[in-house]
């Protein structure tokens, strides 16, 4: 009978455990996505400069 409940404490916890990986992995691209804008913009100025130059 302690198998049992142990397998359905895994079960029950499965779900949980995957929404929280999801969450993280979700925050993760969204900080990455904000790097990535900030670089783009600084390419985009450091151009903007190099085009003014010449």
């Amino acid at each position: 009978m302690g198998g049992f409940s142990f397998i359905g404490l895994i079960i029950t916890l499965i779900p949980i455990v995957l929404t929280i990986l999801v969450i993280i992995w979700i925050l993760q691209i969204r900080d990455y996505n904000h790097k990535q804008v900030e670089q783009n913009k600084r390419i985009i100025e450091l151009l903007d400069k190099k085009n003014d130059y010449t």
